[in-house]
């Protein structure tokens, strides 16, 4: 957010941009034989520590408790919702695996670039797009924002998505975006 955070929560105006010095990647390959897995990250998804106490303190205050592999599932488990709502039959397997240089924990939306990068693979793979799911290309951002709000519990307002959303599209990214996100519209 440029200008107007965090009038975002409350209904405001607000200017963001998209700074593409950061990015998060996320892959998706299709797997012959089905199922789906959820790869982690060699170094935000570490589930083994062969450090000391000491060192396990620093790297869980630095880095939290978790990495994207839970992004990615809970990005997974809105989507098969979203299509099951719209009876949408999404089969095939695929792993699904993230890459990040968005720095942790500096408001940077980094969380929310991995959720939006999985919801960008799972619609492309199936072949989908909002209105084969019964929303509008608008509130596509506000799915994003439930990923991480009402299936996470993570604080977060609606403009970092927009402008990530907008900014992710193949066609014409937008660079900059001015949301007027009052909550009559």
């Amino acid at each position: 957010g440029l200008m107007g955070n965090p009038s975002d929560g409350f209904g405001g105006k607000t200017l963001a941009l998209a700074v593409h010095n950061f990015a998060a990647t996320v892959t998706l390959t299709p797997r012959p034989g089905g199922g789906v897995v959820l790869a982690p990250h060699a170094a935000h998804d570490a589930t083994a520590f062969a450090g000391g106490l000491g060192e396990l303190l620093v790297t869980t205050e630095r880095d939290g408790y978790y990495g994207g592999v839970r992004l990615m599932r809970a990005t997974c488990a809105k989507f098969a919702a979203l299509c099951d709502a719209a009876r949408v039959r999404c089969d095939g397997g695929f792993e699904l695996a993230y890459e990040t240089s968005v720095p942790r924990q500096v408001g940077l939306s980094g969380s929310s670039a991995i959720v939006v990068g999985t919801l960008r693979c799972l619609l492309a793979y199936h072949g989908l797009d909002a209105r084969a799911l019964g929303l509008a290309e608008a509130h596509m951002p506000q799915v994003v924002l439930d990923v991480e709000s009402r299936e996470l519990g993570i604080a977060a307002g609606l403009q970092d998505r927009v402008i990530q959303w907008y900014a992710t599209r193949p066609a014409a990214p937008a660079s900059l975006v001015h949301m007027d996100l009052a909550t009559e519209l």
